[in-house]
């Protein structure tokens, strides 16, 4: 049985509110796609005001957790890959946020990916884009990660925040599985997720 506190069927997606570490042995996706804390405190960054600070971006995901993460799917994209000690990538992915030199955050980030293929570049300016989430990052950058990793039927975010890689699978047609364990996030999260199934209602 999944360990998990509450669980919500939307659509194609699964969404579960516990801790991914100990969900993760009984779940297999096709390709993973996450954005694991790094352990920089972004929550506590004063651009980030707005967002309740929390220690959850104290410390970056343990090694046990990479592990089970590079298990759960034969295809694999983790954002903050250089935190984590995985081994070279030749099919890295880049966002470039599009900031300035002289800002004192950072100008892109980076995505360690088991993909055999070169090293892609996405460009969106980090602050075009609403967020409920401070680490939350693009609808169309997690699209574009599902591209370059072949479409895969159904993907896997084990800690999906706010549910930007559920919101992206919905609108291209995929299964999602998406674990979180901070309630608030997570019922962002299905929040989100129900509104991108009910557009893709309107519209099919």
């Amino acid at each position: 049985m999944i360990p998990y506190k509450r669980k919500e069927v939307i659509g194609n997606a699964t969404l579960y509110l516990g801790d991914c570490l100990e969900i993760l042995p009984e779940l297999r996706a096709d390709a993973v796609i996450t954005d694991p804390p790094y352990g920089i405190g972004i929550a506590a960054n004063p651009v980030r005001q707005k967002h309740a600070k929390q220690d959850w971006d104290d410390a970056p995901a343990s090694q046990e957790l990479i592990q089970a993460i590079l298990a759960c799917a034969p295809i694999q994209i983790i954002w903050g890959g250089n935190y984590f000690g995985l081994p070279a990538s030749q099919g890295f992915l880049v966002w470039d946020k599009v900031q300035p030199e002289d800002l004192t955050l950072s100008m892109c980030e980076y995505a360690w990916t088991n993909l055999q293929q070169p090293a892609k570049l996405f460009r969106r300016h980090v602050a075009s884009y609403p967020k409920q989430h401070p680490t939350q990052k693009p609808v169309e950058l997690m699209r574009w990660c599902m591209e370059r990793a072949s479409m895969p039927e159904l993907v896997l975010d084990p800690m999906m925040g706010a549910g930007t890689t559920g919101v992206a699978a919905v609108e291209l047609g995929k299964r999602f599985i998406g674990v979180e364990i901070h309630e608030p996030y997570f019922d962002i999260a299905c929040e989100r997720i129900e509104n991108a199934q009910r557009q893709e209602r309107l519209f099919a």
